[in-house]
């Protein structure tokens, strides 16, 4: 019984793992684990490398979460499908987070969370999308409208009457969200959190 699971956990992690982050980085000469906050995720190349690379590794970010949840569709039958799904979203996150190509170093997971969730609750992280960019335009803090739309998830799925399993799992995410961001929070109740500040001009260091 537990082969579907640990199948769908294994994709989800090696598909989570793909360092578009630091690909794209090094396509440009830069290592980004070695500047700027040290992260490879979207934020952190947009902030170095400027939008195109920033938005780019986003998207592809939001798509290894959205492949690594949606195929099972495909692939399990109906009483699988749910679970299935959540280990699959479950694994690319902690493959985003923890992957075996970087030794073990990785971004927050907030693009690849947001790619599973809008397979598992499409409504639910679209509301959360837009709680993101109201309060990212409002502060300029990438990681306020993070853990702001984390939080309203869970409440939005609850609203809209999606099935517990889920609600609980959108809960576990913001909790999973909140943790990586400990270090945020406490910049931002320090008032040392840093405003996002764009790279103009898109180019990056040669190495």
């Amino acid at each position: 019984m537990l082969t579907p699971f640990l199948i769908t956990l294994f994709v989800g992690y090696l598909l989570g793992a793909l360092p578009f982050g630091y690909l794209v980085a090094r396509a440009h000469g830069v290592d980004i684990f070695k500047v700027g906050s040290g992260s490879p995720g979207a934020t952190n190349v947009k902030r170095v490398l400027g939008s195109k690379a920033g938005n780019t590794v986003f998207a592809l970010d939001a798509l290894k979460g959205a492949l690594a949840t949606g195929w099972p569709l495909l692939a399990m039958s109906a009483d699988l499908l749910v679970p299935t799904q959540l280990a699959g979203v479950v694994g690319a996150l902690l493959g985003h987070s923890f992957s075996c190509f970087t030794r073990f170093k990785g971004g927050k997971g907030v693009a690849t969370g947001a790619g599973g969730l809008l397979v598992l609750l499409p409504v639910a992280t679209l509301i959360a999308g837009a709680i993101w960019v109201v309060t990212f335009y409002a502060s300029r803090y990438v990681s306020l409208a993070s853990l702001v739309a984390a939080v309203v998830l869970p409440v939005a799925a609850w609203f809209l009457g999606r099935p517990p399993v889920l609600v609980g799992f959108a809960a576990l995410i913001a909790v999973f969200v909140l943790i990586r961001h400990r270090a945020n929070i406490q910049r931002l109740m320090a008032g040392t959190e840093n405003r996002f500040t764009p790279k103009q001009g898109g180019g990056g260091p040669k190495a």
